[in-house]
């Protein structure tokens, strides 16, 4: 049943919106003026769909996000393991629906399930909000007739993912703060503040300190050509942004991350804790494992590491166990491919791989931290040290001024 979004007034005059189903838009005005609603504007939510059977862009920042995802699958595994059906559980979700967008969004998949589809035909018309791995958990649910614990499985993983984001971020916001402080600080005082002070002992024609000169070479450079400066490191982002395009380069490229001093360790956990994870939770939904390792595959963000999965791919293909496939690939951990053995021997590998994730989630939390701890006192004594500098170069002319009078 088509789902319509209405905006209608009621006996005292307040305005009401909302999301009403019905065969037609003339329907959905009968059953609204049946509730004592007078309609304004009904338009129907499938409107939303383009020909490709996606859903339409309806403007900047229309999409699901990661939170708003999580509080979806939460709530609709709650409402499913309660046992109400599944046209019951998204008009629950529906009616505690905030954002029109979410609402216009869960009215549109009830419609689709109402009309006869499966849950993960009707999430597949959204693929912007429900990515790949999200709608391939749903049919694998729906197959084996357990969408409930599916969902819930999912529900977690999502939460966790989203926990492991935040605090990445949250590491690395405060070096971030300190950077811009730091470099508009700097670009302050090279721009206004020395050239005022150190200009009044330019005009005494005293000869100016090395160091005094040097700041006036660079304060005068930065005021002419900062700017250009600015340009040219634009154009320079964009000019390897394109380059990036390039899969040869991209693949290079990322090869390098992976063993990059400091970072290369993070690169690894990063995507080695993304990989588990979300091998845990194919493989335990009931999907197969092949099709569990594209999964996988693709929500690895590194090309270079997505090629060895590839490989690893087709060693499971010929009848290798994937402990054996995994191994002969650089760069996963000696602890993720003896998890993964121990899981092959003893039938639990689902599990296995969940421990798995754990610890490289652990091991990720604790090189993001280590990173931001060593960048913040290297960003407070580089930006200490050319502070000091630019403080040398205005005091050093008024010393030499002194030690002349005396």
């Amino acid at each position: 049943m088509p789902a319509f979004r209405y905006e209608a007034v009621d006996a005292t005059g307040a305005s009401k919106k909302g999301v009403v189903n019905a065969d037609s838009a003339r329907s959905a005005r009968s059953d609204l003026r049946s509730q004592g609603l007078v309609p304004i504007k009904v338009d129907a939510i499938s409107a939303q769909v383009d020909a490709s059977g996606a859903t339409a862009r309806r403007g900047f920042g229309e999409k699901l996000s990661t939170t708003e995802l999580a509080l979806f699958t939460r709530q609709l595994a709650s409402l499913l393991e309660a046992g109400l059906p599944l046209e019951q559980a998204f008009t629950a979700l529906l009616e505690q629906a905030e954002r029109p967008y979410v609402r216009d969004l869960v009215a549109s998949i009830r419609s689709e399930v109402m009309g006869g589809s499966s849950m993960s035909d009707a999430l597949s018309r959204h693929p912007r909000d429900f990515q790949e791995i999200y709608r391939a958990l749903v049919a694998s649910g729906e197959q084996i007739g357990q969408l409930s614990r599916v969902l819930s499985r999912l529900a977690d993983y999502i939460e966790r993912r989203n926990a492991l984001v935040q605090k990445v971020k949250l590491a690395f916001t405060y070096p971030a703060i300190v950077t811009v402080v730091a470099f508009l600080i700097v670009i302050f005082l090279l721009t206004y503040v020395v050239p005022q002070i150190v200009s009044v002992f330019a005009n005494t024609k005293q000869k100016l300190p090395l160091l005094t000169v040097i700041m006036l070479a660079i304060s005068d450079f930065v005021r002419s050509y900062g700017f250009v400066v600015l340009g040219i490191l634009i154009a320079a982002g964009a000019l390897v942004r394109k380059m990036l395009q390039n899969p040869q380069i991209k693949l290079r490229w990322h090869t390098w991350l992976l063993t990059a001093p400091l970072y290369g360790r993070f690169e690894r956990s990063l995507n080695t804790s993304r990989f588990a994870s979300t091998l845990a939770i194919t493989t335990g939904s009931g999907v197969p494992i092949l099709r569990a390792l594209e999964t996988s595959r693709d929500t690895l963000s590194n090309v270079a590491m997505r090629q060895l999965v590839e490989q690893a791919s087709d060693s499971v293909r010929e009848g290798a166990s994937l402990a054996r496939s995994l191994s002969a690939q650089k760069y996963f951990p000696p602890m993720l491919i003896h998890m993964i053995r121990a899981g092959e021997i003893t039938g639990e590998l689902p599990a296995m791989l969940d421990r798995a994730a754990s610890a490289q989630e652990s091991d990720l939390e604790r090189r993001t931290l280590t990173i931001a701890g060593l960048l913040e006192p290297m960003l407070i004594l580089a930006m200490g040290v050319v502070v000091l500098l630019i403080v040398l170069a205005v005091l050093m002319p008024i010393i030499e001024i002194n030690q002349l009078v005396h």
